[in-house]
């Protein structure tokens, strides 16, 4: 894996180079960091660059529909115990986006790479991994992503008879589907809060059966398998049955979950999960994720949440009533444009808190906050809706691009 013999070509070193400048051009115009165009102008100048630039790295990837960027973030902090560590800890998360990650990083030791799950099985290839973090499979930009059955079956086409270790969720039967073709999986019990995905079996299409914690089909004998790590409450317990204190600046039980499988990556790459948890409390916020800014004389907290999953995960933090939320959907291409996703929420839980709502798609949002009986204002601006809002801390939860024009509009 990893040595220290130059592996770019000069074709691969002028790919590099073209990339960066336009890049900082792009970054020069105002367009944003510059990371995808730039990595797909060198991908055209050289197709194998990312199998290039992947060949002196220890590679981890990590994939799942939810919280695939704040795990990246905490392997990454947790293996710079062991050495220097490139990574796409922006979000960047299609080949082109990993490519500009992994030109900026010729000194580092390990890659720790986000990857867009549809891509999972084509990066792997390119990039010959040492590890793979799988989280969770859930519905996800619906009008332009395969139902998460289909994107189970080509991870497990993809990582079939992988040389990687697989760390994976073994409560999310469409993740353990997925990693069973591969022959070295760590199973990682890091829960599954929502499970409307995963009712059938996705070896056979059987009912599955879901007693307490556990599950399995009741048809084809397909099973939660034997984790050997475990979340369990604020610890993680590794496979030697000793239990870890996680401490974290990020909050929830979904971030809780993100760092045990984390955990149990490092520990892949040596580095022990006192160490690992430790480092992982250096991280306040991801990507602007959990941030919280002074906007008009108030404290907002921007919190991300892209499909039900996340939303469900979401509500589960924001403080209680009658904090004030605002809720802010678009349906822009990198959002999916079909909003029937919002149905699946259960706005139900937002009960008591002063609600306003925002973004592109605000009157869809408000007809399904109107079924669930919820008491709202429809808004047009982000000021509009703060100077409406009653006093305490405000909660903003945003989809994707809706959550970039929140972050634009108060400078973070």
């Amino acid at each position: 894996m990893a040595g220290n013999s130059d592996p770019l070509t000069p074709r691969a070193k002028l790919a590099v180079t073209a990339g960066k400048a336009v890049a900082a051009a792009s970054r020069a115009a105002g367009r944003g960091s510059g990371s995808v165009i730039g990595g797909r102008v060198a991908l055209k100048l050289d197709p194998d660059l990312l199998a290039r630039l992947a060949q002196n790295l220890d590679v981890t990837l990590v994939s799942a529909t939810n919280g695939k960027t704040t795990t990246t973030r905490l392997i990454a902090e947790a293996l710079k115990a062991a050495g220097p560590v490139v990574s796409n800890a922006l979000g960047a998360n299609m080949p082109a986006g990993i490519t500009s990650a992994l030109a900026g990083g010729s000194d580092s030791k390990f890659g720790v790479i986000e990857v867009d799950e549809k891509y999972l099985a084509g990066v792997a290839r390119d990039t010959d991994p040492k590890c793979i973090a799988l989280l969770n499979l859930s519905r996800d930009q619906l009008d332009r992503a395969a139902e998460t059955r289909m994107l189970a079956e080509n991870w497990r086409e993809g990582l079939a008879g992988s040389k990687a270790v697989i760390v994976a969720n073994c409560d999310d039967p469409l993740v353990v589907w997925a990693a069973s073709s591969s022959p070295n999986v760590i199973w990682v019990a890091a829960g599954q809060m929502w499970k409307d995905d995963a009712w059938s079996c996705p070896s056979c299409g059987g009912v599955m059966q879901r007693p307490g914690d556990d599950w399995f089909c009741g048809e084809c004998g397909f099973r939660r398998p034997t984790p050997s790590w475990v979340l369990s409450g604020d610890h993680v317990l590794d496979p030697h049955g000793s239990a870890w204190p996680i401490h974290l600046q990020l909050p929830g039980r979904a971030n809780k979950a993100n760092a045990a499988s984390s955990a149990a990556v490092a520990a892949v790459f040596g580095v022990p999960p006192q160490v690992a948890l430790e480092r992982m409390y250096q991280v306040q916020a991801v990507a602007g994720r959990y941030d919280v800014v002074q906007f008009q004389g108030r404290d907002l907290r921007l919190l991300l949440a892209k499909n039900p999953a996340g939303w469900l995960e979401t509500f589960s933090l924001i403080d209680p009533p009658p904090a004030p939320v605002i809720l802010s959907v678009n349906a822009r291409g990198a959002d999916g444009t079909d909003t029937s996703w919002l149905w699946d929420v259960d706005y139900t839980r937002l009960t008591g808190h002063p609600i306003f709502v925002l973004g592109d798609r605000k009157l869809d949002l408000a007809v399904r906050l109107e079924v669930a009986n919820q008491h709202f204002q429809v808004c047009d601006t982000l000021d509009q809706a703060v100077q409406m809002c009653p006093p305490g801390r405000i909660e903003v939860i945003a989809n994707y691009t809706a959550f970039q024009d929140l972050r634009r509009r108060v400078g973070n």
